[in-house]
Order: structure tokens, then C-alpha cells, then sequence
């Protein structure tokens, strides 16, 4: 039986989007199908063939986000399906593979997927690193002594809100940038309803929301705020709506500070795991991260396990300075070296809880007493110290 891995051409995205179609359960218009082609980039999805027949496939797009407030270049992966006939023979996980060396040499070394099951893209390397917060409130919750500081305005500026979006997004690690196909195909088009942007005193704008009113439940698609007036001024803009409406839903980052601030927190409120990371290229990716700035220079050694990308499997030495850019060496994957260096190493993980560790999502301290993150607590206080504390947050979807 024949087996070969490749990009798919412009003739065979007619039978990927049947797959994906039959996979997630959806039907496409003909208009739509025709656009989904028109809109496919060369390289961008890769197939499993048997026989010449597509059996399994993915897709690749290059996207970009902030870590540390830096922008970062990653590889988002989407579409991932099989036809049943096909499943369980491991083409999956034979396609995801191969898209790790695609990544590497694309440059783009972190990856980022929302996954059918954790469990699953675990055993791949890919771990849990965004969570966000699905709010109900009723109209009894709805925060009247909240002041508008400023003004609100309903608005069809798009350049406006793309502007404070930006401004918001840079400050989470992992939200994406969006480009301007980005912003008229998934956003635009999507968020039906109603903007409007909040100005602060200096008449600067500093907050927006994008919602819809109907059957009078209000749904916030979109609320984006820079600071805490702004934030007040646009639950009061929301609380305004009370004699139309009974209810409003809306999404919010994990640490969000709503419940703490209203006078009865008692609404209904839901942890949702939402997105999975992985660090494809863990050199590269270290020599490109914002640690703290310190005193004085930090050398942490780390054995780093990592089965699907030999890359990865080693011993590191990482210099950060003073600024907390970082110098990155490794050593091995030889078995005496790799032997010599574990015993040397100051802490000792796998790819999964150094991409937890280095997106912001968990803390060394927290790994360290789970077990994840071996070492001494001196090693791992170097660590922590380094690591900047920034909230995990995605408002899309791909």
C-alpha cells in the first residue's frame, strides 16, 4: 500500500473541504466552498495519501502573537481529520510530525491548536495554555454604581477598534495579531450587532464593546478595555440596557476581576480550557523570549525531553543578562551526554511544561510541587524570578 504525505494542490481542496465538512459537521454553501478555495494559500494544507486517495489531513497557517509583550511568530494548526475508514492507524500523528520539521523551517517556533481532545495532542507535546471565563448575568447583577468617566459612543469606525484591540492584545500572551483578511473574514462578518467605543476624559479612546440585543439577552462578542475606567464606564454603558434586557453573556480573560468588583458576584460563571500550545523549535524560541531584567546574569541548565522532535532532546544551557535576553547552548542527544548531562542539569522537564511554563499559564513553583518540573528549589527560584507573570488569553478561533 502506498503512503505519501504532501501538500495538497488547488484540485484536491474540493476533497478537503468534503472531509472537513463530514469531520465537523457542517455544510458549506457553494458560494462558501468557492470562496474557501479562492482564499487557500499554497503550502498551507497537507493531506495523508493512500493509494493517490486522501485519507488525513491538516492545515498550517502562519500567524503571529505576543509573548511578553513581543510579537512572536507562530504556527496555528487547524482542520486536523481523517475519514473513519482511515482512523486509528497513527496518520495523524505521522501528519503532525511531519508538520513539526515544516514549522521548524519555516522559522515559526511555537504552535498553537484548539484540540478535539487534550488528551490526545498531549501525547504529542502540545499542553493546556489558555482558559477563559464564560460569564451570565442577569439584569439584578448589572452594576449601577459604576460612572461613566467620560463618554461612550456607537460607532462604525473599524480602524478605530482594530487600533484598541491592538493595544489590549499585546497585553496577554497568546492573543493573536489579526491581519486585515483576518479582521473582514472572521470579525466583521461575525460579530452582528452593535460597536461602540468608550473615550476617556482626555478624549482618548480607551475601550470598546461589539454586542447584539435580541430577545432581550445581550450578547457581548467582543469587550476590550485598557484600563479600569474604562472597564466601569462600559459596565455602566451595559447597565444602561436594563429595561431591555434580562440577561447578558459574554467571555472574559481567566484572571478577570468582575465577581470582586460587583455587589453580588452570585452570577453564573464557567472556567473553560480553550486553546493548547507547544514549542516546536525550543533554541530558537528561548533565544527570542523576553525574561525579566535582573542584577546580574542568570545560567540555568535544563534537560529537556521531547520524542517528536530530536531537536528539542537535550541539555540546554541558558544565559539570560541583565536585560533578560537569553543565550542558548545545547548539548547531546547522544546517550552518554544525555546521561552526563541529567545528572548536571539544574532542572530537568518535558516540552509540554516548558511551553506552560514559558507562555505564562503555569508558574515554575506550581510545576516544581506537581511534579512536573524537577530540580532544586534554588534552580527553580532562578526560574521564577526570570519568568515574567502575564495573564494567557485568545478571543478567537481558527
Amino acid at each position: 500500500m502506498r503512503e505519501n504525505i504532501r501538500p495538497l494542490t488547488q484540485a484536491e481542496l474540493p476533497d478537503s473541504i468534503k472531509l472537513s465538512e463530514f469531520a465537523f459537521q457542517y455544510e458549506l454553501s457553494p458560494e462558501q466552498r468557492a470562496e474557501r478555495i479562492a482564499s487557500a494559500k499554497p503550502g498551507e494544507q497537507w493531506g495523508y495519501f493512500i493509494e493517490d486517495k486522501l485519507a488525513a489531513k491538516m492545515t498550517i497557517y502562519p500567524m503571529a502573537t505576543w509573548i511578553n509583550g513581543k510579537r512572536t511568530k507562530f504556527a496555528g494548526v487547524a482542520s486536523v481529520a481523517t475519514w473513519p475508514e482511515y482512523r486509528r492507524q497513527g496518520m495523524v500523528g505521522k501528519l503532525l510530525v511531519n508538520a513539526f520539521h515544516i514549522m521548524k523551517e519555516q522559522g515559526l517556533s511555537l504552535s498553537c491548536l484548539h484540540p478535539f481532545e487534550f488528551s490526545f495532542y498531549r501525547k504529542f507535546g502540545w499542553e493546556t495554555y489558555v482558559e477563559y471565563q464564560n460569564y451570565e448575568l442577569e439584569s439584578r447583577h448589572l452594576p449601577h454604581q459604576f460612572t461613566i468617566e467620560g463618554r461612550i459612543e456607537r460607532t462604525e469606525d473599524r480602524n478605530l477598534i482594530k487600533a484598541i484591540y491592538e493595544s489590549y492584545a499585546a497585553s496577554y500572551n497568546g492573543m493573536l495579531e489579526r491581519t486585515d483578511e483576518w479582521w473582514e473574514n472572521r470579525i466583521w462578518k461575525n460579530a452582528k450587532g452593535t460597536a461602540a467605543v468608550y473615550y476617556n476624559e482626555a478624549d482618548q479612546p480607551a475601550g470598546y464593546m461589539m454586542y447584539k440585543v435580541a430577545d432581550s439577552i445581550m450578547t457581548i462578542h467582543e469587550m476590550v478595555f485598557l484600563d479600569e475606567k474604562a472597564r466601569a464606564s462600559l459596565w455602566k454603558f451595559i447597565a444602561n440596557h436594563d429595561s431591555m434586557i434580562r440577561k447578558v453573556c459574554l467571555r472574559a480573560p481567566s484572571d478577570d476581576e468582575l465577581p470582586f468588583l460587583l455587589h453580588d458576584p452570585r452570577f453564573k460563571q464557567e472556567t473553560v480550557p480553550y486553546f493548547m500550545a507547544r514549542i516546536v523549535d525550543a533554541e530558537a524560541f528561548v533565544k527570542e523570549y523576553r525574561f525579566n531584567p535582573a542584577g546580574e546574569r542568570t545560567r540555568i541548565t535544563l534537560a529537556l525531553e521531547d520524542r517528536y522532535a530530536s531537536w528539542n532532546q537535550g541539555i540546554f544551557s541558558i544565559e539570560i543578562d541583565e536585560e533578560g535576553s537569553a543565550q542558548v547552548k545545547r548539548s547531546g542527544p547522544s546517550a552518554d551526554e544525555a546521561d552526563a548531562g541529567r545528572e548536571e542539569a539544574q532542572l530537568t522537564c518535558d516540552i509540554q511544561t516548558l511551553t506552560a511554563m514559558l507562555v505564562g499559564y503555569r508558574r515554575p513553583a506550581m510545576l516544581h510541587r506537581a511534579g512536573r518540573l524537577q530540580g532544586t528549589a534554588e534552580a527553580v527560584k532562578l526560574l521564577e524570578d526570570r519568568l515574567p507573570d502575564r495573564t494567557t488569553y485568545l478571543m478567537d478561533y481558527y
